[in-house]
């Protein structure tokens, strides 16, 4: 199968929800033109990152019968859409969440499951932590969410690829900070290099899906991209300024890079549910 994946890369306004679903509708429209079948846009798209107090102010429900998620159900008709927003349950609680739309319906909402709380983060002052990861089936293939800190714990796109992703989606806000020993941002590098060892090592494709802009004096960095099952990169934006970038996506690429690296197919699962297992008694026990 054939498909075509765009990334759209922008700056949120914070705070305002009317603004933002205007951004997007436009980027929308401009995937349409492309002839895109899916796009993917950022961590917390519809609202902008540092909310702090304005977390409740902005939070909505993926139903059709929430005005500020409607017309994004109604828009995934005939383009499946990945956005990030602030999502409200029924208790009141928040959470960091991504919702896979396809056909005018939810497919999948993934909530975030690790909120940082260092440097300069504070996710977790505001937001309460998710506490799954499940791949689910779409039209293109068995993919799996992630967000921004998600991905920097092994076990998340591990869990995934057990379950049977073969697309790993990383929606992020992830401000630039540090510089490496070859003059690039610190964390750029840093992202850059273990999405690149998932995709390669898992066999999977890695789409990679980070916001621009300033807030609170902090610059995010951008460099959207897609990465093939070789770690090979298909498509990538540039740092730092607005994009919307297309991939041309072809998933008989799985087939070829299984075949060269059988990982999947040599995994010891109950292997390692056991030693997890283990472990975790051994914790319990010291």
């Amino acid at each position: 199968m054939k498909f075509k994946l765009a990334l759209a890369q922008f700056a949120p306004h914070l705070g305002d929800v009317d603004a933002n679903l205007k951004i997007i509708a436009d980027y929308i429209a401009r995937a349409r033109v492309a002839q895109a079948d899916v796009i993917v846009l950022p961590e917390l798209a519809l609202t902008g990152y540092y909310l702090k107090d304005l977390v409740p102010t902005v939070a909505a429900r993926p139903s059709p019968d929430d005005p500020r998620f409607a017309p994004l159900i109604a828009a995934s008709r005939d383009l499946d859409i990945v956005v990030g927003f602030v999502e409200e349950d029924a208790r009141y609680r928040y959470y960091i969440a991504a919702a896979y739309l396809s056909a005018g319906r939810v497919v999948h909402v993934h909530r975030k499951v690790y909120l940082p709380t260092y440097r300069l983060f504070d996710d977790g002052r505001f937001f309460a932590p998710g506490n799954t990861f499940r791949a689910f089936n779409t039209r293109f293939g068995r993919m799996g969410l992630l967000i921004c800190e998600d991905a920097w714990h092994l076990s998340s796109p591990y869990v995934l690829w057990q379950d049977g992703a073969d697309f790993l989606i990383d929606l992020s806000a992830s401000p630039g900070y540090g510089i490496s020993a070859s003059d690039e941002l610190a964390n750029a590098e840093t992202v850059k290099t273990f999405l690149q060892t998932y995709a390669s090592i898992l066999t999977t494709f890695v789409i990679f899906s980070n916001r621009v802009g300033m807030e609170d004096g902090i610059a995010f960095w951008g460099g959207s991209h897609v990465l093939a099952p070789d770690g090979k990169p298909l498509a990538a934006a540039p740092r730092f300024d607005d994009a919307l970038v297309c991939a041309e996506i072809d998933t008989d690429a799985l087939r070829r890079a299984r075949l060269g690296l059988p990982i999947l197919r040599d995994e010891q699962r109950e292997l390692v549910r056991h030693e997890l297992g283990r472990v975790a008694k051994f914790e319990l026990d010291r």
